[in-house]
């Protein structure tokens, strides 16, 4: 087994891990909307309590510390932590009001937005190609949203939409703390514990009593975002984002698949061209780069 290990390229572990991870967040999304009508603050709490405890575990495992690495990264570890928080809160509210797929797909607007933070923020520089897909994915989005007062779901789509913004955001600062040396397990538990505390007041004072089952999917939600999370870790560790990211985007077919067995649910034909378009965009961007990185 080891020896197989070694004989597969990095790029090839990496696309499997990212993958892995897809399917581990999709199924987390599932969790969420069997465990039913509880607030999305409450379900928040239980799926970073699982990904905080997991990641403590590894810190402890390998004798890190539980302090970062710099201080002077805190205030990256802030924002990092406060915009995955709201990213995560919308992301919930948008998986138990819209349809499985058309909430993840909102969410995986996040590179896109890691793209413009990153140019805005890390100083990084997009080619106007590079922009040409960021708006591309843009009005790709616009067609699974569909900003019109007619449309039952357009609150739940502006929120997943804005879901999708905070998750870049906290991406670009993943990307920076990285740059800095900062580990990702480390990454994870700072975010995680953050997440909890400022959940928790809250949940205290709007708990909704939960059955049995409910306790198990919650558990089982924050499980599979803990396996979600380091999976996409170490994807990251064998390959760069610009080799595999585009690989993240086989969570909307698993949301596709999961919410046609589970919810009986079918996206309409504007969602459909709206993902077309979205991942059409995505994969353009990723051979692009794959060619400039070669010349």
């Amino acid at each position: 087994m080891t020896k197989f290990s070694e004989s597969v390229p990095d790029r090839v572990k990496g696309t499997l891990c990212i993958i892995n991870s897809a399917l581990f967040f999709t199924f987390m999304n599932a969790f969420v909307r069997l465990s039913g009508d509880l607030p999305s603050i409450q379900k928040s709490f239980f799926r970073n309590l699982v990904a905080f405890i997991f990641a403590a575990g590894v810190l402890i495992k390998t004798k890190s510390s539980f302090l970062p690495q710099d201080r002077r990264n805190l205030p990256t570890f802030f924002i990092r932590s406060v915009c995955g928080t709201v990213g995560i809160l919308c992301n919930f509210y948008a998986v138990d009001h819209l349809a499985l797929s058309d909430a993840s797909m909102l969410n995986k607007m996040s590179p896109f937005f890691a793209v413009v933070f990153s140019i805005i923020f890390l100083k990084e520089k997009a080619t106007v190609f590079q922009a040409l897909c960021v708006i591309a994915a843009f009005a790709g989005s616009m067609l699974v949203v569909k900003p019109t007062f007619a449309n039952i779901d357009l609150i739940p789509s502006l929120i997943g939409f804005l879901g999708g913004i905070g998750a870049g955001a906290a991406y670009t600062a993943v990307r920076k703390l990285g740059l800095k040396g900062e580990k990702g397990s480390y990454i994870v538990f700072f975010f995680s514990g953050f997440s909890c505390l400022v959940t928790l007041p809250q949940m205290i004072f709007d708990f909704h009593p939960m059955s049995a089952e409910q306790w198990l999917l919650l558990l089982g939600a924050g499980t599979a975002a803990a396996a979600a999370q380091f999976s996409i870790t170490a994807a990251y560790k064998f390959a760069p984002a610009k080799q595999i990211s585009v690989y993240d985007y086989s969570q909307v077919i698993f949301s596709a698949i999961l919410g046609f067995f589970l919810f009986s649910q079918l996206p309409d034909v504007y969602s459909v061209i709206g993902y077309i378009i979205i991942c059409s965009a995505s994969v353009v961007m990723f051979i692009y780069n794959e060619r400039k990185s070669r010349q």
